[in-house]
């Protein structure tokens, strides 16, 4: 009989185990998986670029927001072309240039006439484009060239000389420290120039030289002299190689028609750069109709130096 009430306790006390064991979350099928996402408010939008969260829901995803087109590049910039035409005609009232340059070298033509002076060419892109120019015109110039590059374009040198423009000696490879070399340094430095010039132009007279960076000291002067050139500065300096300081493409533009219109006047000798910089051959399409609508614009004289 007690053995009976036992097994029958025990039949019991399982029964009610199977029953308390459906109500356990671990044992519980459904919560092996994720519950079901509620579906957002308006408010709740996705963010532009949603990531993706787990979900058992069967209910479908957010749409993606639409890609967004990359912004257009603004056109690429390029100098302008085509012929330019120097007609006009305008007065101006400023006094005539004065001064002198250092060490003794020149920075006024000593006329009303205003002098053009392009330095460290000949370049095989750009100084093609300034020689076009000044052909449009009826402008003659004065190239001061760097002795190794005369010597690698001929055909510009020659092209120079032909097409009636002054020639300079701008030293054989522009050290700004030249006149810290000495006499017989800067003898063959600047006769080298000279040679390489005339390899190509050997009738061609080489009057003037001017120092790279116009560094000249009176010793450097006296040897330009006894090769036979007047050394030669400048009264207007648009400083067209200083982008650090006035950028580069139209900002430069600007600034170089700026600078050469506000300072210039009777008798200045402008210094402007033909090699590696198209800013400034840009800029002359504009300052070249200005100029000569204002000032007689000459080659520095060859046969008659400036003294």
């Amino acid at each position: 009989m007690r053995r009976r009430i036992a097994v029958s306790a025990v039949v019991l006390l399982l029964g009610l185990a199977g029953c308390t064991s459906t109500k356990d979350p671990v044992a519980s099928p459904s919560a092996t998986a994720p519950s079901a996402s509620v579906a957002p408010s308006p408010s709740d939008s996705p963010s532009p670029s949603p990531s993706p969260s787990p979900s058992a829901s069967p209910s479908p995803k957010p749409s993606p927001s639409p890609t967004r087109a990359p912004s257009p590049k603004p056109p690429k910039t390029t100098a302008p072309t085509g012929p330019i035409s120097c007609t006009g005609t305008a007065t101006q009232s400023k006094p005539r240039a004065t001064g002198n340059g250092p060490a003794g070298s020149i920075l006024k033509t000593g006329t009303d006439a205003v002098a053009l002076t392009f330095d460290d060419g000949p370049d095989p892109i750009n100084t093609p484009k300034m020689l076009d120019l000044l052909k449009q015109c009826g402008v003659k110039a004065t190239f001061c060239l760097v002795g190794f590059r005369a010597r690698d374009r001929p055909d510009l040198v020659r092209r120079i000389y032909e097409e009636g423009h002054t020639l300079c000696n701008h030293s054989w490879q522009h050290l700004t420290d030249l006149g810290k070399r000495g006499h017989d340094y800067m003898l063959k430095d600047l006769k080298a120039t000279n040679d390489a010039i005339h390899k190509t132009v050997p009738d061609a007279k080489i009057a003037y030289f001017r120092a790279p960076g116009g560094n000249f000291t009176t010793e450097m002067v006296q040897v330009a002299k006894d090769l036979g050139m007047t050394s030669i500065y400048w009264h207007v300096d648009p400083r067209d190689w200083d982008s650090s300081s006035y950028g580069r493409g139209s900002a430069m533009v600007r600034h170089v028609i700026s600078s050469v219109e506000g300072s210039v006047r009777p008798g200045s000798i402008i210094l402007s750069h033909d090699n590696g910089k198209p800013d400034t051959i840009t800029a002359y399409r504009t300052l070249l109709p200005w100029l000569k609508a204002r000032f007689e614009l000459i080659g520095l004289p060859v046969e008659t130096p400036l003294p």
